[in-house]
């Protein structure tokens, strides 16, 4: 059984958004409140976490960890990897951390966190890291369970899902092409981005996310990555399909 804890849900900006005056951002509901989009991933006293933006520190604040055992990147955009430093007191108590990433992302992280892969004179309070590389046709074994990459298109931009299990997280999607979608078969849960009510040019709006459940036809579909434009979460819940839910910060689910 994989346990997933949703550490946050939101988009680059969360909600709120700084100053705005939106009737969403000024919700009471701590459901319309969204941390910048990362997923906690446990089985077997095993705890591994998929993208970490500038809300990690805050986030396993919320939902404490004993240790990290390895930390999976989708992509290298901001809010998806700019708490790389919050790792700092996981390597300080465990030692080097495993990190996955492909390489256009390495290379983005090499550079954003130059002082972190430092090969000489390396600031002795600097993460160490181990990476290794994810290619998108091959899958690799992480604690015992093989992941399966899944690439799916951020407009024209290649974005890294991952399924464990029955499991699948798909963040920042626009399209997918037949042939990747074949990797998510029978699927359990399905975590899927629905950014808002009106078409984007980058992300799946709320109709088109509906629709790519539809297709793929998971038992549970769970939506993430949502802007303050898909509205209320008590009111957008009341028009889903019955197998389909918002996620909101802290949820916790099980996957088999």
């Amino acid at each position: 059984m994989l346990k997933i804890t949703f550490l946050g849900t939101g988009t680059s900006q969360g909600i709120p958004i700084i100053g705005s005056e939106h009737p969403v951002c000024l919700s009471n509901d701590p459901r319309d409140k969204r941390l910048r989009v990362s997923v906690l991933l446990e089985w077997a006293q095993q705890y591994y976490v998929i993208d970490c933006g500038p809300d990690f520190r805050q986030q396993l604040l919320s939902n404490p960890i004993p240790r990290l055992d390895g930390l999976l990147f989708t992509h290298e955009h901001a809010d998806h990897t700019a708490g790389l430093d919050d790792i700092r007191p996981f390597c300080f108590r465990q030692g080097a951390l495993s990190l996955y990433a492909d390489l256009r992302v390495q290379t983005a992280l090499k550079q954003r966190f130059a002082y972190i892969f430092e090969t000489e004179n390396k600031y002795p309070g600097a993460p160490n890291v181990v990476l290794n590389t994810v290619d998108k046709t091959t899958g690799f074994d992480l604690g015992g369970k093989t992941v399966t990459p899944i690439e799916v298109m951020h407009n024209q931009w290649p974005v890294l899902g991952y399924r464990v299990d029955n499991f699948a997280y798909l963040t920042d999607v626009k399209t997918i092409t037949l042939e990747e979608r074949k990797k998510l078969k029978g699927l359990d849960v399905l975590v899927l981005n629905a950014l808002r009510i009106d078409p984007h040019p980058m992300h799946l709006n709320l109709e088109e996310a509906l629709q790519l459940v539809a297709e793929i036809q998971p038992k549970r579909a769970y939506f993430t990555h949502i802007s303050h434009l898909l509205g209320f979460h008590e009111n957008v819940s009341e028009q889903l399909p019955g197998n389909v839910f918002l996620a909101y910060d802290n949820l916790q689910i099980e996957s088999e």
